[in-house]
């Protein structure tokens, strides 16, 4: 343990600005501890919150005894430790048989954060109680996938090239983060991101939850392309996300789980974000997020004769069934006891693929007023009157009708 002393007293000499210990040892005794430095009435405190299921303890302690604690909580309960200070930061990974890992970084520049107050040992800038927001995922600071993925150069630089990416994922945590509460804290969250491509949003979700906010996760990423999948397998193992995993298959098949919490599906093309969005209701999915992708079925099925005057120009057509299709498809999963919203995902001038449905099972799942379900589904509500109006009607409502029928 000695070096595993060093790395801590070094990191708090140079001004630690967190540390967050997830991964324990026993569920029981806590799943994650995050530690920042905070200024109090009698100096400079480092904040210790530790949280155990649903519960969440406090206690405050000098930068002498935070150099014990976290030792202690490596040794003792936590088998991975993530550290940022002014100058460097580093990952500390135990293995199951005991053995630790360090790997350290330093950073190009101490930056200090807008609106703080204080200061830590070193005479510079730390956060009291009023917090300001900041982006999720910081410029500056080198993160594994991201360099992985070649997003960010080894020293945290943004790839030119890449940088929309970067906010598009920083965009992406915000909406995650939002909902982050409605994720169960007493088991491992089962999450799938159906269609996950080169995965950048899904290695930044393992990311977030697990590592930033100290969540147990079992994520899968499903995706049709086999060179893709062994790529992202390769990273996974390389970054010691030991419960993320890639395989490859077909939405409208997969057979791969029983329950589910969180359904995620990002440009899925046509209907592969309706079988998406049918198993995420079947499986009972607290969390719902989908950015559909190339919505044809009902620009091929729509014929209104009161719009024929302004559906009778493509382009117009073409949209307007996108959007009608992805407003049918919220006001489904709404039928079906979720809260939903549309939101836009990044700024239209970089795709128009840009709107997520982003949805939230109520309460007990509860259904909209004078909807009956039937084996937990709502095929026919207010909204399949507006569908008989088009004279369309999308994958999704067939799937949830049939699963009535049978």
């Amino acid at each position: 343990m000695k070096e595993l002393r060093e790395l801590a007293e070094e990191m708090i000499e140079e001004g630690l600005q967190r540390a967050i210990l997830s991964n324990p040892i026993k569920a029981e005794e806590g799943s994650k501890v995050k530690i920042t430095p905070v200024l109090l009435k009698d100096g400079l405190r480092f904040q210790e919150t530790l949280y155990r299921g649903t519960q969440v303890f406090h206690r405050n302690c000098t930068k002498e005894e935070l150099t014990e604690r976290l030792t202690a909580y490596v040794r003792d309960n936590f088998r991975q430790a993530e550290l940022v200070s002014d100058a460097c930061t580093a990952t500390v990974l135990v293995s199951k048989k005991g053995k630790i890992t360090i790997k350290k970084k330093r950073r190009e520049e101490a930056k200090k954060p807008e609106g703080t107050e204080g200061a830590n040992c070193n005479g510079q800038a730390v956060p009291g109680h009023n917090r300001v927001k900041k982006y999720i995922l910081e410029e500056g600071y080198p993160i594994d996938f991201l360099v992985g993925l070649g997003v960010q150069t080894k020293d945290g630089q943004i790839v030119k090239s890449k940088y929309d990416k970067f906010r598009q994922i920083n965009r992406y945590l915000e909406f995650i983060g939002d909902i982050v509460k409605k994720l169960p804290t007493d088991r491992p969250v089962r999450i799938i991101d159906f269609g996950c491509g080169k995965a950048y949003l899904t290695f930044a979700m393992y990311y977030y939850l697990h590592v930033v906010k100290g969540y147990e996760l079992s994520v899968t990423g499903l995706d049709l392309k086999e060179d893709v999948i062994d790529f992202c397998n390769m990273l996974a193992e390389k970054f010691h996300y030991e419960n993320l995993h890639f395989e490859k298959g077909d939405i409208g098949t997969y057979e791969g789980a029983e329950s589910v919490d969180m359904v995620v599906t990002l440009h899925a093309c046509d209907t592969a974000t309706d079988y998406a969005l049918y198993k995420a209701v079947k499986w009972g999915a607290q969390v719902i997020m989908a950015v559909p992708c190339c919505q044809h079925e009902m620009n091929r099925q729509i014929a209104c004769p009161e719009l024929s005057k302004i559906l009778k120009y493509g382009i117009i057509k073409e949209r307007m069934a996108a959007l009608m299709t992805d407003a049918v498809r919220a006001n489904l999963l709404e039928e079906m006891g979720y809260e939903t919203q549309i939101l836009e995902f990044i700024d239209m001038e970089h795709t128009p693929k840009n709107l997520l449905i982003r949805a939230v099972k109520r309460n007990g799942g509860r259904p909209r007023s004078g909807i009956r379900p039937r084996n937990g589904i709502r095929p026919k509500g207010a909204i399949c009157g507006t569908t008989d109006f088009l004279h369309a009607k999308i994958t999704l409502q067939r799937l949830l009708e049939e699963e009535t029928a049978d």
